[in-house]
């Protein structure tokens, strides 16, 4: 993903799956407590549908919507942690093997040291870590 965006740009853009397909539009984006870079964002599937957690690694911003590298069906199981709240290092853990992603080495976005790496909600300066 491109780390030059304002991650709170992203809020309100469509998402779509790598298919095409909407998935939803982007709801809430997660950041790196270590790095501050976005890494997961929460899509709301639809209407009366839940948010979505997605990674933004490797999805891109591609003419002002967001493209998620994965099935819809994928999308839609991944586990509901509900929005809101700061994502604890298990449960962003739990998000890193559904999509089948590596978990970040020392250094990288999304590395943990205790629960400092992980997921902040964007604009939300008074999280607890």
């Amino acid at each position: 993903m491109q780390t030059d965006i304002d991650p709170r740009s992203l809020i309100g853009r469509k998402a779509f799956d790598r298919d095409g397909s909407k998935i939803g539009v982007v709801d809430e984006v997660y950041l790196d407590d270590a790095t501050g870079e976005p890494e997961w964002a929460a899509v709301r599937t639809g209407l009366f549908g839940r948010d979505a957690f997605v990674p933004l690694r490797p999805s891109e911003v591609v003419e002002e919507e967001l493209r998620v590298p994965f099935t819809r069906t994928v999308i839609k199981d991944a586990p509901d942690f509900g929005v809101g709240r700061h994502l604890s290092p298990e449960q962003e853990l739990q998000l890193y093997h559904h999509y089948g992603l590596d978990i970040p080495a020392a250094g990288e976005p999304g590395t943990a040291a205790g629960e400092a790496g992980f997921g902040r909600i964007a604009g939300d300066d008074e999280a607890e870590v």
